[in-house]
């Protein structure tokens, strides 16, 4: 029995260090976030909410059924329930009633609540969609800036590797007399630099990847890490898009916008609402009780009391609201103004719509820009660099110059690194913008 045991432990053992050290694809990211995010959940709570106000906007249609019962024991000067009559005696009695009610005519009120509840179901959907958008392009711009930095400390420490080589053989080529001892110095001093941005590259990816932990509520800092894929420029052809056209296509897609017009549609029905209270209310009501006494003074038994005194009482009710104090007036006036109010803001969001998407074209095309000039600059770049490694080699150049040649090339390569990523995320704002949904952006 040990001998199947122990396997197993360092059977689960080994699973579970697996699931532990999990690389965490981008796609992966993103769903984590969109089912664990307390900003979703809170807002697919506020969709949830809105069944409730729905289900209660349709109960209005519906009569109400109330039923009631009372018992009580009476002592000295009392009414008889079963006669009416005024009797200075102990008695015991009970009744009971059901009533039945059915509004016919409000005023339109429970038409436009329904509708609004129809329309603020879809503006908590469009918040939802929203709000799943927003954290979808935080978590990709979290998960490119641990790309960046792990490819920037890749660059860092694969440029070490040479100059720990060339280290070696300046120390090499001193030591025989060819080369002065400041050359071997100098790249000393290169290798400490290199190191300490090593160091500092270091330390920047586990604080990006923290930071990522904590967008995704995932605890267990240590462990966590990513795929170290190779996500290239994937346009699918917005950047040859005029902006005019993506801004037309946000308009008509974008959630903030369509936030904006439930909100005003949801004004205008609560202006409706408001106004449904200058008109009368017509209801019809019917209602059922009868009564017991144990003091009857025929001795009838209970449930003949019951059948015998029983009634009925049905009829329609009026209400012709005349003054109430401004109440629906000023009632109906704070709606206009909400109305008014929801109509600036839909202007506004389209505005401010415009406007970043504008900015978004601006900032995509101008990311794209830095990117193929730092392409173009890490090819200058890296021939200078091989131009100056070689001249250093047969000893035409000293270790300074040569220095700040390869500081250039690794800068180049850092700054291919930045643009790139930021022009990938700049291309994706742009997308969404366009009306792509985040859950089919490509990387």
């Amino acid at each position: 029995m040990k001998k199947i045991a122990i396997p197993f432990f360092f059977l689960i053992l080994s699973i579970s260090l697996t699931a532990q050290n999990k690389e965490w694809t981008l796609q992966e990211c993103v769903n984590h976030a969109l089912e664990n995010n307390i900003s979703v959940k809170q807002s697919e709570l506020d969709l949830e909410s809105t069944d409730a106000d729905r289900l209660e906007a349709i109960g209005n249609f519906l009569p109400s059924l109330n039923a009631n019962a009372s018992a009580s024991k009476n002592t000295g000067l009392s009414l008889n329930p079963t006669n009416n009559q005024l009797e200075n005696t102990t008695f015991g009695s009970a009744s009971g009633a059901i009533n039945v009610g059915y509004t016919l005519f409000d005023g339109l009120k429970n038409v436009r609540q329904l509708q609004r509840s129809k329309l603020s179901q879809l503006a908590a959907q469009y918040r939802l969609d929203k709000m799943k958008d927003d954290i979808a392009l935080a978590v990709a711009n979290s998960f490119l800036q641990v790309l960046l930095n792990k490819a920037n400390l890749e660059v860092a420490t694969s440029q070490n590797v040479v100059t720990l080589e060339q280290l070696d053989r300046t120390n090499n080529l001193v030591d025989a007399g060819v080369l002065p001892r400041g050359d071997l110095l100098e790249i000393k001093a290169t290798d400490a630099n290199e190191k300490q941005k090593i160091a500092v590259a270091e330390n920047t990816v586990k604080i990006s990847l923290i930071s990522l932990a904590q967008l995704l509520l995932i605890k267990d800092y240590k462990t966590f890490d990513i795929a170290n894929e190779d996500y290239k420029i994937i346009d699918g052809g917005i950047a040859d898009k005029d902006v005019y056209e993506i801004i037309q296509s946000a308009k008509e897609t974008r959630a903030e916008v369509k936030i904006a017009e439930k909100n005003v549609e949801l004004a205008q029905k609560d202006v409706q609402i408001s106004r449904g209270n200058y008109y009368p209310t017509i209801s019809a009501f019917f209602g059922y009780n009868t009564r017991y006494a144990d003091n009857d003074p025929l001795d009838r038994p209970f449930v003949d009391q019951l059948y015998l005194n029983d009634g009925i009482g049905y009829g329609l009710q009026l209400n012709i609201p005349i003054f109430n104090g401004f109440s629906v007036r000023s009632s109906v006036m704070r709606s206009k103004v909400n109305l008014k109010n929801t109509q600036y803001q839909l202007e506004q969001a389209q505005l401010d719509l415009e406007s970043n998407v504008y900015q978004a074209y601006v900032d995509a095309n101008g990311a794209l820009k830095a990117y193929e000039a730092a392409s173009v600059a890490l090819e200058s770049q890296e021939l200078a660099y091989q131009y100056a490694k070689d001249r250093y080699d047969v000893g035409l150049t000293n270790a300074f110059d040569f220095s700040q040649s390869k500081l250039r090339f690794d800068n180049s390569k850092i700054e291919v690194n930045r643009s790139k990523f930021e022009y990938i995320f700049k291309l994706k704002v742009l997308e969404l913008y366009f009306g792509v949904p985040a859950s089919e952006l490509k990387f």
